[in-house]
């Protein structure tokens, strides 16, 4: 009879302990409602890629004349204006050149003289047919010979007068010299291909990007878009530019198809230099100022059963218009006109909206809301640590600490 009743007695206190843990478990947790205000930002789209940097113009000034460079007026990054003497060949043989083909235009013309004067003899004679018809030809074939030669004689002159003159190298343009290829003593030949003896930047302050952009993203570059780019050498400093020239000659290598993009890029503090290597970031789509709804609150739909608690703690009752169908609420973007939930006071509503465009992040809002409007971004139970600490203080079957004093 005992052990009967010890172990109803046990069963009782089981099911008493399972009921008061039941209830401490409900009355320890709460609802709560995770929010994040309607503010205002910048959304972007960009697309990345790499190039170079240049001087907007460069020339390279070479020689038409073959010799030896007798003398340089100009060294690596001398600053010149357009007509300044950069240096100079040995002349010798140019005005020994010069000289004989000098001679050669006397020698003409005073065959030319010769030949007239037998031209004048002959043509009298001709004039009263004393002489033979294939005499007076020969006469006249001299005279026209003699006249050709004078001619050739001095457009050879003239070619020898202009090569004297390239013997004296002149800047093309206004600029910083950045490349110096030959020194004093060294002999240039003008032969097929002309050799370059300087390279002149028109000027510094004003550089180029040339980029190349992959195929999948040239269609969303345009012209006069923002650029923002980066070098090596100045990790931490964004430099600015823009779209200038969106070039339609494909570049190939090993089978990946790029364009190439120009970049406009001011350089008033000089610290860009050619050569560069610059990470560019083309915005391709860009709105500033705009209020930003972050993409969690899209993808928000509460649970109907806390959303229930949440009002019953709140001391409301959830009306159909507050909550509306869960399957209105969409799991993303996918049209302009979408729900949120929004906190108004101790209230959640959901409420239609309409969204521009995105940036995978952010969304922009068109309509709907206002600056400043708590979205719903989160509704969880979360563990009542105060309420917790005091039923478990309380409760009769849990053991005591030793020296604690029951209450």
């Amino acid at each position: 009879m005992k052990k009967y009743i010890y172990i109803t007695a046990a069963a009782v206190l089981i099911i008493a302990g399972f009921f008061v843990l039941r209830s401490m478990k409900s009355s320890g947790k709460k609802v709560v409602v995770e929010t994040v205000k309607l503010g205002r930002g910048t959304i972007s789209n960009t697309v990345t890629a790499t190039g170079t940097l240049e001087a907007v113009k460069t020339v390279e000034v070479g020689t038409q004349v073959s010799g030896v460079i007798e003398k340089l007026f100009v060294d690596f990054n001398s600053e010149v204006k357009k007509g300044q003497v950069l240096a100079k060949l040995d002349e010798t043989p140019l005005i020994a050149q010069l000289e004989q083909s000098k001679a050669t235009v006397d020698q003409a013309e005073a065959e030319v003289q010769y030949q007239k004067a037998n031209y004048d003899r002959y043509k009298v004679l001709s004039d009263k047919n004393l002489i033979a018809q294939s005499d007076y030809d020969l006469v006249v074939y001299n005279y026209n010979k003699a006249v050709a030669s004078l001619k050739n004689a001095k457009s050879v002159y003239d070619k020898t007068k202009i090569n004297l003159e390239y013997a004296t190298i002149y800047s093309p343009i206004d600029g910083i010299i950045l490349d110096r290829a030959v020194d004093e003593g060294q002999t240039v030949a003008a032969s097929f291909n002309t050799p370059t003896l300087f390279t002149i930047a028109n000027d510094l302050t004003q550089m180029r990007v040339e980029a190349k952009v992959d195929e999948a993203d040239i269609g969303q570059v345009k012209m006069g878009q923002r650029v923002e780019f980066t070098v090596d050498a100045y990790p931490e400093q964004k430099f600015e530019g823009s779209v200038t020239e969106i070039r339609l000659q494909p570049v190939t290598t090993s089978n990946v198809v790029t364009y190439t993009v120009i970049i406009g890029a001011p350089n008033k503090e000089k610290k860009l230099m050619p050569g560069m290597t610059a990470n560019i970031t083309i915005y391709v789509d860009e709105k500033t100022n705009i209020l930003l709804i972050p993409g969690k609150a899209t993808r928000f739909s509460p649970d109907q059963k806390l959303l229930t608690a949440y009002y019953k703690k709140n001391g409301m009752s959830l009306k159909r218009e507050n909550f509306g169908a869960i399957d209105e609420v969409s799991n993303g973007i996918s049209e302009k006109d979408t729900f949120l939930w929004v906190k108004k006071g101790s209230k959640l509503e959901k409420v239609k909206v309409q969204m521009g465009e995105n940036d995978g992040i952010n969304y922009e809002l068109v309509s709907g809301l206002n600056e400043g409007d708590e979205l719903v971004v989160a509704l969880k139970e979360v563990q009542d640590t105060a309420t917790t600490a005091t039923k478990t203080a309380r409760s009769p079957f849990m053991p005591q600490r030793p020296g604690s004093s029951r209450k």
